[in-house]
């Protein structure tokens, strides 16, 4: 069975974004030595466009073949012209207003989220799901998500975004690995515990 990884950054308060979800903030963090960690560790989580900036487009596909994002996520790529942002992956865009796709590569999801993720789960393949985001989605999946993957970034928002909109409910999770690096970032990565 394949793994569904929430594969998210932060602040260390746990938004992902401000109020309006805008994440700029995190940017000035993705500086050389993290960049480094991206491309080693999981590259097919660096969109497409910034892949080919990078020169880095023909680096295979580590840990996953397949991205699930919301529209909120989606959105901010068809604002740049972008309608397949994730086109070195499988890719599907959680929707209840896209009526149809705006690119081939891209399938909307729009009734039953769960049921098509423990289906793409229960597909044959050696790579993983990259849960993209945001909020909604990643309360959505809440009970499907197997891995989650935090890049925390020194800074407090206060308010925003947070990792996770859903109700209360504790989900329990076991650490792997914890990583930290020099501009103050820290990698943590957990399973669920089953």
């Amino acid at each position: 069975m394949r793994k569904l990884t929430y594969f998210i950054a932060c602040s260390i308060d746990g938004f992902i974004g401000g109020p309006d979800g805008d994440a700029s903030f995190m940017y000035p963090f993705v500086d050389e030595e993290f960049l480094e960690f991206l491309k080693e560790e999981y590259p097919e989580t660096i969109p497409t466009q910034g892949r080919r900036a990078l020169g880095i487009d023909d680096l295979p596909n580590k840990r996953f073949d397949t991205v699930v994002q919301g529209r909120a996520s989606y959105d901010l790529a068809l604002k740049e012209g972008n309608s397949s942002p994730y086109a070195h992956l499988r890719e599907y865009v959680a929707s209840r207003t896209l009526a149809e796709s705006p690119d081939p590569n891209v399938e909307i999801v729009s009734a039953d989220l769960a049921g098509r993720v423990r289906e793409l789960k229960a597909e044959d393949s050696a790579l993983d799901i990259y849960l993209c985001g945001g909020s909604v989605v990643a309360g959505e999946l809440v009970d499907e998500i197997d891995e989650l993957v935090i890049k925390t970034y020194p800074v407090i928002l206060g308010t925003g975004m947070p990792m996770f909109a859903s109700g209360f409910e504790v989900s329990e999770f076991a650490t792997d690995s914890v990583r930290s690096f020099g501009n103050g970032a820290v990698v943590r990565t957990y399973h669920r515990k089953r």
